[in-house]
């Protein structure tokens, strides 16, 4: 070919499979995308042939098969690059038909084009398409997001019976006598069984029959089961949902339910302790179980199911920050209780104090794996050489049962554990005076994490009161913004100036994406900025960018992008954690972008797209006041 368009139809299932596999043509019926492919016109562009020009008619969408297009603004500069499976002049279709840019093959390029007639029949029939190819990258985010905080964390909707069964059934025939079928049970450790004549289940013996129906009846141990049995007891398809169960047991008043595969044969038993114990994950089950324990290894065995009940909240559909309200929970009620059990032990404090979380902790945050942050607030009536040993002794027995807990120790000792980070209201008003008045970056660092605090145990006064003078001093600072926004931009979003997402290029995580650093981190650094400026008290992520957003320090549609940016990232990251549990491996940050869909990486670029926008008027905004 020689740059003409021709319609090839000995390619049309090569042309189909391609469509199909790139989104968002692969959420199309298959009819529809068979449909698709015999209207495409297959174009070959050479290397520097232009496909549009400033003031051309476009009347196609164009895709990618191979090669790369470059699009330039009629001055020259260099706007985006399109490669395999990326399309091209849809901003020239959605303003009219009529290109504003130019976009030529940099290498030779072979591409489908979609008649534009098609393009806009299928933007008004199909949702999926018409988001994707929004012209707001934000707007195809929102329209990916996905519900947060409305999932069954329970499981009960979302789980199986056939997952309870751990087991095959140990049965007996009903002319067993109650003496033998006794002594199964008590062999087995099962409190029913399950009675099997011809591969039927005809009934089912459990403790309260043998109790209420031989014991106290008066039979003898050779009664035969049949005589004593639950006949044609109630079961469950192995398919239903436990709710399905949990209201068949409760409407029926029994305690056992046999269960049937798909053939009507037995598979198995649930018991209402086995979907009692489903909930020993919920956060409810592990805060209760938490306060009853009476050292640290008994509060590292409560959390014990921590990651299980992350992994089933992200299955069940709860979004990062109904997940990270969940996980510093259960953080708080470990902290607490290990406080109790410091008083109880070293007798009660000498002066008022208050237990700052710092950090993820200190924003709700937290997730599947997190390190503490924390420190102590002490009233001013503190005196070291007086009760100094006490507070040590306390911060040791709390930071270090964290530790065996689960939250292990702060890498950069921000702990309370360390003399530094336990003071007096008076230090700390100075110390927080002294981060504002000189940023360096030692101060900045530092000053990011302090300003994220929330009082856990104790006097809550103090805490208000150390947060209300910070926030007074801060707010409006425009040195201090300045150079806090300066740190907040050393975080950049991995995407390069083609969108193409830029991965770590060395070491141990080589060819991922820091989902943490790189993604969640930068929105939490700006709606920090945001609050401070304003001085906004919140410090969750997500409600100071509200608050900002009711302030007016934020627009609402800034707001509703960095949210929207914020929750994509963080289920993202999620849900890389939760595969990483599911396959028995350590939660981390890590993500390869092999492991994500097309809709996905998709996704995840205009949430970072939508990062760097703020990052660069947040560098206009504050950075002035270095000048």
């Amino acid at each position: 070919m020689s740059g003409g368009d021709s319609r090839l139809s000995a390619e049309l299932e090569d042309v189909r499979d391609f469509l199909a596999a790139h989104h968002p043509l692969d959420l199309l019926p298959a009819e529809e995308v068979d449909r698709l492919a015999t209207m495409v016109v297959i174009r070959y562009l050479a290397r520097g042939r232009a496909l549009m020009a400033p003031g051309d008619a476009v009347d196609a969408l164009t895709i990618v098969r191979s090669g790369a297009l470059e699009t330039r603004s009629p001055a020259g500069d260099l706007l985006a690059r399109a490669g395999e499976g990326e399309a091209a002049g849809v901003r020239a279709l959605l303003a009219g038909g009529r290109a504003v840019n130019r976009i030529e093959a940099i290498e030779d390029t072979l591409v489908y084009q979609i008649p534009a007639s098609e393009f806009a029949r299928l933007r008004a029939e199909r949702p999926a398409v018409a988001y994707h190819y929004s012209p707001s990258g934000a707007e195809r985010l929102r329209g990916a997001r996905l519900a947060v905080g409305d999932g069954d964390a329970s499981g009960l909707t979302s789980r199986r019976v056939a997952e309870l069964l751990r087991r095959t059934p140990v049965t007996a025939g009903p002319d067993a006598t109650v003496r033998d079928a006794s002594s199964v049970m008590a062999r087995e450790a099962i409190s029913c069984l399950p009675i099997v004549e011809a591969g039927a289940l005809v009934g089912i013996l459990t403790d309260r029959d043998l109790r209420n129906r031989v014991l106290a009846a008066g039979r003898p141990p050779d009664t035969p089961v049949r005589a004593v049995m639950t006949p044609a007891p109630w079961t469950v398809p192995a398919s239903a949902f436990l709710f399905e169960a949990l209201i068949a047991l409760s409407h029926r008043g029994v305690h056992h339910l046999p269960v049937v595969g798909s053939e009507g044969e037995l598979v198995g038993v649930v018991t209402t302790t086995d979907l009692l114990r489903t909930q020993s994950r919920s956060v409810v089950f592990l805060a209760g179980d938490i306060q009853s324990r009476a050292d640290a290894a008994g509060i590292a065995e409560a959390l014990a199911p921590l990651s299980a009940m992350v992994l089933d909240m992200v299955e069940a559909g709860v979004g990062a920050y109904g997940v990270g309200h969940a996980v510093t929970a259960l953080a708080d009620a470990a902290t607490r209780r290990l406080i109790e059990l410091a008083e109880d032990a070293l007798g009660p404090p000498p002066v008022p104090y208050a237990w700052l979380a710092l950090g993820s902790q200190g924003r709700h945050e937290q997730t599947a794996r997190s390190d503490q942050d924390n420190a102590l607030l002490l009233d001013d009536a503190y005196d070291p050489a007086a009760h100094g040993a006490y507070f040590e002794a306390l911060a040791r027995r709390v930071c270090d049962g964290l530790a065996t807990a689960g939250f292990v120790h702060c890498p950069g000792e921000v702990m309370a554990l360390t003399e530094r980070w336990r003071q007096p209201l008076a230090v700390w008003k100075r110390t927080f005076a002294r981060w504002i008045d000189t940023p360096d970056p030692k101060a900045l660092m530092e000053a990011s994490v302090f300003f994220d605090l929330r009082v856990v145990q104790g006097e809550r006064g103090l805490g208000d009161a150390l947060q209300r003078f910070a926030l007074d001093k801060a707010a409006g600072n425009g040195v201090f913004l300045a150079h806090l926004a300066g740190n907040a931009l050393t975080h950049p979003p991995p995407l390069g100036l083609f969108r193409n997402l830029v991965l770590i290029s060395s070491g141990e995580h080589r060819r991922t994406l820091d989902l943490k650093h790189s993604g969640v981190v930068p929105v939490v650094d700006l709606a920090r900025l945001y609050a401070l400026d304003a001085g906004i008290d919140a410090v969750n992520t997500r409600d100071r960018l509200e608050a900002a957003r009711e302030t007016g320090r934020l627009s609402a549609p800034g707001a509703r992008d960095l949210i929207d940016a914020l929750d994509f990232l963080a289920l993202m990251r999620l849900k890389h954690q939760a595969r990483r549990i599911r396959a028995g491996k350590v939660a981390d940050n890590y993500l390869a972008p092999e492991d994500l869909s097309g809709f996905e990486r998709g996704h995840l670029k205009d949430a970072f797209a939508v990062i760097k926008s703020f990052q660069a008027a947040a560098a206009t905004t504050w950075r002035g006041g270095l000048g």
